[in-house]
């Protein structure tokens, strides 16, 4: 059986003609895809007013949604993070720095977010 070890360090072995082989060299540039034209979800390609109008409200309102529900998780995650109970607590302004807010917002902000961590309370 032969040594892989030997033939691998063999000027003359299998991998010396493949360290031989190279890419061809291009004679010409392969041309640039042509850029996409900005699309927002088609609607651009919208021609009816009618539909437009409907189309980009509906997605205003899930935007709007979606803004409310991350805008929620924002207000726990730094309600959590200035947990006092914490070993590694935060304070208003180190939050305030993290999420790009003031650190009047961001103490507003972990308010509102201990109220969203605090159980329901069913009324009676």
């Amino acid at each position: 059986m032969p040594d892989s070890h030997a033939m691998a360090s063999d000027p003359g072995g299998p991998s010396a003609s493949a360290r031989r082989q190279r890419p061809a060299h291009l004679l010409f540039e392969p041309q640039a895809a042509e850029p996409e034209a900005e699309r927002f979800f088609d609607l651009e390609s919208i021609d009816d007013p009618a539909e437009l109008l409907r189309r980009s409200t509906e997605l205003a309102l899930a935007f709007r949604a979606a803004a409310e529900r991350a805008t929620d998780f924002q207000a726990v995650a730094a309600a959590q993070l200035a947990d006092p109970r914490r070993f590694d607590a935060l304070s208003d302004a180190e939050i305030a720095e993290r999420a790009d807010w003031t650190p009047d917002y961001a103490a507003k902000m972990i308010e509102y977010g201990r109220g969203l961590l605090q159980p329901r309370r069913h009324e009676d």
